[in-house]
């Protein structure tokens, strides 16, 4: 008895809460003297890193970066074309990440009303050992629901026995046109809720998915 191809994606998706939050923060400041502007800048800048220490210490923060002093000078244009004294600028940019989502939320709040300081964004994440094991589990039941899918099609074609013949990370069959957005690889994570540029922080992350997509082939009869 002749065979029929069924060929399906099988996908699932898992929500999570963020467990980790890193905090992207810049320190800086400018004016018409070079001295004063890197002096300020490198002062507040201590003041940031020891406070990311002491939470380090305190098991709030697993860990913090910090990049280089940057420091240049520009001439600006006022409105009529004409160009303006020389001002220098110094930044200095760090991450922290937390462990303890409350005390980023406590700590963001405060150190965003300091003058130099920037938040420029948080990114959210989970630890990798729950990532780990979403993803494994993702891609289980994405299989379970290829052979789901592949089940119904074979009954509603009168079709009994079904068996695998392929399965793969979406178009790596070779006769799929591959996925039409960033949405339908296998496996994946997303996360949203960036800090808002406001007169308040958006400081609630939204849950972080992982997804997982597959591609498979049976044969029915």
């Amino acid at each position: 008895m002749s065979e029929t191809a069924i060929t399906v994606e099988g996908h699932f998706d898992h929500h999570h809460p963020a467990e980790r939050g890193t905090v992207l923060v810049s320190a800086g400041f400018q004016g018409p003297d070079r001295e004063p502007v890197v002096a300020r800048t490198a002062q507040l800048h201590a003041r940031l890193a020891s406070e990311a220490e002491r939470m380090r210490t305190e098991g709030a923060v697993t860990w913090w970066s910090a990049d280089r002093l940057r420091v240049w000078s520009d001439r600006p244009w006022n409105k009529d074309g004409k160009q303006l004294p020389l001002v220098h600028h110094a930044s200095v940019a760090s991450e922290v990440k937390f462990a303890d989502l409350s005390r980023l939320a406590a700590w963001v709040e405060s150190t965003a009303t300091l003058e130099g300081v920037t938040i420029t964004g948080i990114r959210w994440a989970l630890t990798e050992v729950t990532r780990a094991r979403l993803t494994a589990d993702a891609q289980h039941r994405a299989v379970q629901d290829a052979v789901s899918r592949a089940s119904a099609y074979a009954q509603s074609l009168g079709l009994a026995a079904v068996r695998p013949v392929a399965i793969a990370d979406p178009g790596m069959l070779g006769d799929e046109s591959r996925p039409q957005s960033a949405a339908s690889a296998a496996p994946m994570a997303r996360a949203g809720a960036a800090a808002k540029e406001s007169s308040g922080l958006d400081l609630k992350p939204e849950d972080i998915t992982i997804s997982a997509r597959v591609h498979a082939r049976f044969a029915a009869s």
